[in-house]
Order: structure tokens, then C-alpha cells, then sequence
């Protein structure tokens, strides 16, 4: 098999090292990686920063050009790459496509806001003291992006953040998760078909135990990170004077309430609890269902749950797939076990083969335990049933995390009451938490993150407003 380099300033490389990627449904090898050395990784560095300048000053076209060059090409290249996302990932090849199809509008979304992203002219005689005087303001680059990026969404997370570099023009350097490096490598490829200069990107597959090297640098003033939370905050410790944004977990809750469509909620709920292996941080986990259709709910999401098709990822009729490893469904087991054993029952699931942990439904499952407290990141979901409204609000707002919330209400006056009171970045109404349009703000609050994703936000976030007086003018 041959080794794939890695990208280091828009060339292909090699490095002494190598990495295996395998299949976590069969263990099947799906590619060998090269990586980079120490001295290769300061070399992506100083090109990145010698390079800082003539980003910024690239003409809108040639940035807006790019992104949309990358958008067709993934779209040419679209079964080849699902089928790479599914084989180093294990997640069914149904999603896979997804993620190839919204890494597509992710890259077009970003060449369209690059056209649009302009300066303000702000009249300042708004005042005696300004007469005369004209405000433009814009805004302007914070420097080279270092991006951190995990292997559930190996395609379209790393373009939520490559794509709104390129697009404010700055350079990025990837350092994709060591489980799934391929798609970052692939998306390398066509970045390198591009205009773009020499030095505007890198994608490394270093270790993760190198990355703080990376984290630390100071010419990288920009650390965009998409993982786990103790990861994150450890990082922003590490480099307090950094611009750090933070894409975490969360326990993402679903409420059904009594007026809500029981049929439609419960096939939701059944596939986004487990969609991805439950390896989405905003795939439902806790499901908060009003008392007085707690029973009939239940009757209906379990035949759903039943009916999910789990198995081989590569095969088209497949929902649930594994887990990224072995060792991450031991886990998901041993957290199902800790619940049962505190008083928690199964309703579905609750076993493991391999990497793959069956749909799982628990009830009566303990507040502390931590398949109700913490982020499972496995397919199961948790019931929970309340007296009202008031409680179901209550109980989604009693957690550490706050990403997204689904509410299944057909009440427009609840739906605005549960945006002012629920504790979330995004409120998902008449749907599951687990529902992202790739242009809309995305993120959350508490710890779930700091920062915004969606390309105009994560575009601000990696810029800062520059104002410009001019003086004297006659208006």
C-alpha cells in the first residue's frame, strides 16, 4: 500500500514516521500516512507566517474562486470520498454521504460570504465633534489559524474551519484527529489544485501528544479546536493571550411535549440518538418527555429504535454503524453497566459487539449517573419523564453542558418561551437537537464551547474590526 503524504505548505511530503489507519468494523488497513517530523511541522509554521501577509492581501475573486474550485471538486470526487469517510471513520456510508454533500455547501456557503464580506461606511457628524469625519470600518485577519479537528465529521468539520480561513484570507494549518487523517489529506489534494499561494495551508497528522507544540507557537495567534471538553479548556489554559475558540460536547436533550406529533418525534428521536454511532455532540441523549404521553411515546420510539439497521458500514441499508474504536465502545458499555447497577432499566440495547454498541434506551436512570450527567458519545439515550412544561425546561437547563436542545411542541408561544429559557446556543424547534444548517451560528454555551462556527461567524471570529477616520471630507 502506498504511504500518503502529508501537506506541508500546499506540497505533498513525507516524514520518517508513519500511521495506520484501519477500518474500526473490520479492522481492515485503509490507508498508511506519512508524519511529518518536528523539523517539518517548524517548517509548515514559518511558511504560514511568511505567508500572512499576501493572504490578507489576496483579491476577494482569487479567495472566493478557491473555495468554490473545492466545492466542485469534493463534488466530483463525492463517492470516492464517502467511501473514505465511512472506511476510516466506520460510520455508515448513508451518513458518509451526508457529510460529503454538507462539506460541499460548506465550501460554496464560504465562497459566496467572501463576495459579500466588505467594509461599513459610518457617518460620524452624527455629532458636532465628528462633522466631517467618515468611520470605514473592516475587518482584518488575527494571523495563521491552527485547526484542531476530531474524527466523527473528518470532512466537514475540518472545512468549517479551512474554509472561513481561506475566505478572511489567512493562512490554516490542520491537525487532523490520528484516527481518521484521510479526508483532511484528500481535502489537502484539492486545496493544492487551487491558486491559492504556497504557505496558505498544511494539513499534519502529528500525534496528539505533539500537538502542543503547535498550540503554543506564537506566530499561530488563532487555536480553533472541535473535540472533547477536557481537551478544550486545557488548551485555553495553556495559551490564555490566544484567540481560542471552543466546539465541544454536550448531552444534547430532546423534550417531547403533550401536543407534540408522538409518530414523527419518535422517529426522530430514534435515528438522531443514533446516527453516526451517537458520535455527534449534538446527537440525542436525554429525552424529556411530559408525563401525560410519556406511556404512548415510548410505545412508539421503541418498534423505531427496534427497526434501526445496525452492521456493516459499506452497506447501504446500514444506520448504525461502530464506533471509532474498541476501546470507545468498552466505554459507551461500561457507562450503560454503571447506570443498570444504579437503578437504571434497559429498554433496548445495553449490549456490545466489538466496536458496536446496539440503539440502547434506558430509563429511570439516576440524575449523577454519568450516562444522564456527562456526554455518552454512543448510541444511547436516556428517558425522562416530567410533569409540565416548567420541568421539561428545568431539566434540560440541569446540565454542566449547553449546545443544543430539540422542544417537539406545536405551541408558538412555548417555542419562544423555550429560546428565552432554555440554556443553549441553539434551540431546535419541532425537530431533534441534532439538526445543523452548516451557514447558521453554531455553538454553545456553559461547556459547550466558546465561539461560533457557521461561516460567517467562525469568519469573525477570525478577524477583528479595524476602524479608519477620514477627516476633513464634505458630506
Amino acid at each position: 500500500m502506498d504511504v500518503r503524504p502529508f501537506w506541508l505548505a500546499g506540497r505533498p511530503e513525507t516524514g520518517e514516521a508513519e500511521l495506520t489507519v484501519t477500518n474500526p468494523h473490520d479492522g481492515e488497513v485503509v490507508a498508511i500516512c506519512s508524519v511529518p517530523s518536528a523539523e517539518q511541522v517548524e517548517q509548515a509554521v514559518a511558511a504560514a507566517e511568511a505567508v500572512r501577509k499576501e493572504a490578507a492581501a489576496l483579491p476577494v475573486h482569487v479567495r472566493a474562486d478557491a473555495l468554490a474550485h473545492v466545492a466542485r471538486r469534493i463534488a466530483e470526487r463525492a463517492d470516492e470520498i464517502a467511501t473514505l469517510i465511512s472506511r476510516e471513520n466506520g460510520k455508515p456510508v448513508l451518513w458518509a454521504r451526508g457529510e460529503v454533500n454538507r462539506a460541499i455547501s460548506t465550501f460554496r456557503f464560504a465562497a459566496e460570504e467572501t463576495r459579500r464580506y466588505s467594509g461599513q461606511v459610518q457617518r460620524l457628524d452624527t455629532d458636532a465633534g465628528g462633522a466631517g469625519r467618515v468611520a470605514y470600518i473592516t475587518r482584518v485577519p488575527r494571523g495563521p489559524v491552527l485547526a484542531i479537528t476530531p474524527f466523527n465529521f473528518p470532512l466537514n468539520l475540518v472545512a468549517h474551519k479551512v474554509a472561513p480561513a481561506i475566505a478572511v484570507g489567512t493562512p490554516v494549518i490542520v491537525k487532523p484527529a490520528p484516527a481518521t487523517p484521510v479526508s483532511s489529506l484528500v481535502l489537502g489534494e484539492i486545496l493544492a489544485e487551487t491558486a491559492l499561494p504556497q504557505g496558505m495551508f498544511s494539513v499534519l497528522p502529528v500525534p496528539n501528544e505533539r500537538a502542543s507544540t503547535l498550540v503554543e507557537d506564537p506566530r499561530l495567534p488563532v487555536v480553533s479546536f472541535t473535540g472533547s471538553g477536557p481537551v478544550g479548556y486545557a488548551l485555553l489554559d495553556r495559551v490564555p493571550r490566544k484567540h481560542v475558540t471552543l466546539e465541544l460536547g454536550g448531552n444534547a436533550a430532546a423534550v417531547v411535549l403533550a401536543d407534540a406529533d408522538l409518530d414523527w418525534a419518535a422517529s426522530r428521536v430514534a435515528v438522531f440518538a443514533n446516527y453516526q454511532a451517537g458520535q455527534s455532540c449534538i446527537a440525542v441523549q436525554r429525552v424529556i418527555v411530559e408525563d401525560g404521553v410519556y406511556d404512548d411515546f415510548v410505545a412508539r420510539l421503541l418498534p423505531a429504535v427496534a427497526a434501526l439497521v445496525t452492521g456493516d458500514p459499506a452497506d447501504e441499508k446500514t444506520q448504525v454503524g461502530p464506533l471509532v474504536s474498541e476501546e470507545a465502545a468498552e466505554r459507551v458499555q461500561q457507562w450503560v453497566d454503571e447506570a443498570v447497577a444504579a437503578g437504571g432499566r434497559v429498554l433496548a440495547g445495553g449490549t456490545r459487539e466489538g466496536a458496536t454498541v446496539a440503539p440502547t434506551v434506558l430509563a429511570d436512570v439516576p440524575a449523577d449517573a454519568k450516562a444522564y450527567r456527562e456526554e455518552v458519545f454512543g448510541p444511547v439515550m436516556v428517558l425522562q419523564r416530567v410533569a409540565d412544561v416548567e420541568a421539561a425546561f428545568a431539566a434540560v437547563n440541569d446540565s454542566v453542558y449547553g449546545l443544543q436542545a430539540g422542544v417537539f411542541t406545536r405551541s408558538l408561544d412555548v417555542a419562544f418561551r423555550a429560546n428565552r429559557e432554555l440554556e443553549v446556543g441553539g434551540v431546535i424547534i419541532g425537530d431533534v437537537p441534532s439538526y445543523r444548517a452548516d451557514q447558521m451560528p453554531y455553538g454553545g454555551v456553559k461547556q459547550s464551547g466558546v465561539g461560533r462556527e457557521g461561516l460567517r461567524s467562525a469568519m469573525d471570529d477570525f478577524t477583528y474590526e479595524k476602524t479608519m477616520v477620514l477627516t476633513g471630507l464634505t458630506l
